[in-house]
């Protein structure tokens, strides 16, 4: 397992990150509080929370209850309830997000990939029976069928690591979150996504922000003129599913488990933080053969 080589490393940035939110926040804290502290710090819950996305654990109890508590005694040594633990890890969701925000994203390499994939939370049968996301979750179509849930936006760059994510509805067109500027503020160079993103106002819209999006065509449209380099890039954007199948079956970020939104929001996120922290990443290989003034990849 991956858990025990990266105890220490995600614990100490989890940690100095934790001592520098508490400062901010307490600044601007009203009046006294009256809580009485914690026996885990928020340093150890954030980073229990992380864990368990690497430990290979199906369900969170387990994980917590019968091999936290017992075998990693050494570690964490004066651990909560499960029932307690799972109070902290909702109270824990503003700061785990910064934290991934600030420290967990890669950064722009002029040459990013763009998706969507559906999360799930419930079989498609048991939609109506659903009460946990009644109101919330809607029901979407992607191209393997249709499911009920969410949607998770992600954009890497081809290093494979994350550059932002965005997490919306299930009935929520793809192109939605590109017209964002936020979405795509840190990133340059050029963009590219399957045929799902097509659209000519988009382009034009994010051609005017300094970034060129490069898609497939579709059946009914006219061929248009691209450059070899894009025409291979575009056969490596199945890098960013190997993404997103990581995401799902070594991060967990998909189960249909859930007891409330919350819990839902903590596991995407603790999921992400995850991958940043896997050792090795679906990449882009370059090779560059100097012939003829030739670039092959």
């Amino acid at each position: 397992m991956i858990i025990y080589s990266k105890i220490t490393e995600i614990f100490c940035l989890v940690d100095e990150f934790c001592k520098e939110y508490d400062q901010i926040v307490s600044k601007h804290l009203l009046g006294n509080p009256s809580k009485r502290p914690s026996v885990m710090s928020n340093s150890e819950v954030i980073t229990i929370t992380i864990l368990f996305q690497l430990s290979g654990f199906r369900t969170f109890k387990h994980f917590y209850v019968y091999y936290l508590q017992k075998h990693m005694q050494d570690d964490f040594p004066a651990t909560v309830s499960y029932n307690r633990f799972t109070e902290l890890m909702q109270q824990n969701l503003m700061p785990m997000t910064l934290f991934l925000k600030t420290c967990c994203l890669g950064n722009s390499t002029g040459i990013s990939f763009v998706d969507s994939t559906p999360v799930r939370v419930c079989s498609p049968k048991r939609i109506k029976n659903n009460k946990v996301f009644k109101g919330i979750a809607t029901t979407g179509k992607s191209t393997i069928g249709w499911f009920h849930g969410f949607k998770l936006h992600i954009v890497i760059n081809d290093k494979g690591e994350i550059l932002n994510f965005c997490i919306t509805q299930a009935n929520v067109d793809d192109r939605t979150p590109l017209k964002k500027k936020s979405f795509l503020d840190k990133i340059y160079g050029k963009l590219y996504a399957d045929k799902g993103y097509v659209g000519k106002d988009l382009m034009q819209l994010l051609f005017a922000d300094g970034l060129h999006l490069i898609t497939h065509i579709k059946n009914n449209m006219k061929n248009s003129l691209m450059t070899m380099s894009d025409k291979i890039l575009l056969r490596k954007r199945s890098v960013i599913e190997t993404v997103n199948d990581e995401l799902k079956n070594i991060c967990q970020i998909e189960h249909s488990r859930h007891r409330s939104f919350t819990n839902f929001l903590s596991n995407i996120i603790a999921g992400l933080i995850a991958y940043s922290f896997l050792p090795k990443k679906p990449a882009i290989k370059y090779q560059t053969v100097k012939s003829n003034q030739l670039t092959i990849y």
